[in-house]
């Protein structure tokens, strides 16, 4: 059969099971399926950040004078203007009474406050106790405060002067850098969720059509080149679907919660209309060489068992390839990244993350030429094993330790 009637006969798969899975009541959920753990994890996030807004800072009991603790207090507003989303300690006086080690007790034990520990000794010879890790945030933040103090009675510390004059640009290198780089891991994020989530269908492909016998019709009326071509299409059509529905919830998340859409967002080396094209097409790409090698390992398989048994190994290995296209990122002419930009099932990951750090469109085309090459060799390659091993319909292969066994009459 010739190229073209090939192509001819593997539309005709592609259509019939396109239809029959878009058109099937259990596509509505497959559709909504992938909305509900972000639904979750919005709701979690919420009640999270609300949890978090509820907690105070940790408190810490100063025992010891007056203007030990004024030093600190001092120092401790001096750099609160460093803490991020969670203050810094909290710090409360306690005058000295009796037997210190005693009192230090009674305050870490007083379940009236949520202590986290005693700062005793004054600034001269500073003692900590309570139950955190000598290298602890919160140590460690003590620490600051007691030289930042030590350093106020000394006056070392000069007057407050003039405020600091401060222009704000639009980028500059470092951040420009930065900011590509998590667009870089964001666009391979995005490519690994989809494919792991819609390419794992295609090892269960053929499982019908092998147990109710459909496929021996099949392969008498077409090659099994166009089979394997015709359900990898389908399913990518099928997924191309499910995106769409998908991206529209997306931005209409983006433009709800970060507002302005993509001009909020940093822009990728080949700007954001390039950029969203290629994801598109180093997503088809991604599908087409994964779903190529999961349909030839799910066509060796008989039963449903047998399939669920293939599914750890072979997320396994998504995982691992999204491993190593993760080291493009950030240095895109390193060898880590020209090895995953080879590598075929890596290179559609490494490819996207090149595109949001360089401009250069060429390396593209040249990467598409190089990944279809590989869709068409493993598709042969799928296609043919499946033709020896279960149709029992090609020449007989053997490896080389293998005897050959004659038939003696």
């Amino acid at each position: 059969m010739t190229l073209p009637e090939t192509i001819r006969a593997a539309f005709v798969i592609a259509r019939r099971d396109f239809t029959a899975t878009v058109f099937s009541k259990t596509f509505l959920l497959f559709l909504i399926g992938p909305l509900f753990p972000i639904v979750m994890g919005v709701m979690f996030g919420g009640i999270g950040g609300r949890i978090d807004a509820a907690r105070s800072a940790p408190q810490v009991a100063v025992v010891g004078s007056a203007a030990d603790f004024n030093a600190l207090a001092a120092a401790r507003e001096r750099l609160s203007p460093l803490a991020r989303e969670r203050p810094f300690v909290a710090l409360s006086r306690v005058e000295p009474r009796g037997d210190l080690d005693r009192q230090r007790d009674f305050l870490l034990n007083d379940q009236s406050v949520e202590r986290i520990g005693v700062l005793s000794g004054g600034l001269a010879r500073p003692h900590f106790s309570g139950a955190v890790n000598w290298d602890s945030g919160t140590v460690r933040q003590i620490t600051l405060f007691i030289d930042e103090a030590r350093r106020i009675q000394a006056g070392v510390v000069s007057p407050r002067g003039a405020e600091l004059a401060v222009t704000q640009t639009r980028s500059s290198s470092g951040s420009l850098a930065f900011a590509r780089q998590l667009v870089a891991r964001g666009g391979q994020t995005i490519l690994f969720v989809l494919t792991l989530l819609l390419a794992g269908m295609l090892l269960s492909q053929l499982i019908e059509e092998k147990s109710n016998k459909v496929i021996e019709i099949l392969a008498a009326a077409v090659p099994i080149d166009a089979i394997f071509l015709g359900k990898l299409f389908a399913m990518l059509a099928m997924s191309l679907v499910g995106i769409t529905v998908w991206t529209t919830a997306g931005a209409a998340a983006i433009a709800y919660w970060v507002g302005g859409g993509l001009a909020a967002l940093p822009v990728p080396a080949v700007g954001w209309p390039m950029f969203l094209a290629l994801m598109l097409v180093y997503f088809a790409m991604s599908y087409l060489l994964i779903g190529g090698v999961f349909l030839g390992i799910g066509g060796q398989a008989s039963t449903v068992r047998e399939v669920q048994t293939l599914s750890m190994p072979v997320t396994m290995t998504q995982v691992v390839i999204f491993g190593l296209a993760s080291l493009a990122v950030g240095q895109p002419a390193s060898r880590e990244a020209i090895a995953a930009a080879v590598f075929p099932l890596s290179s559609p990951f490494a490819m996207i993350a090149r595109a949001a750090e360089q401009d250069a469109l060429w390396p593209h085309l040249a990467a598409l030429a190089w990944q279809i090459l590989w869709v068409a060799l493993i598709l042969k390659f799928a296609a043919a094993m499946f033709r020896t091993s279960v149709l029992k319909s090609g020449p007989s292969r053997r490896w080389p330790w293998q005897k050959r066994v004659t038939s003696q009459s």
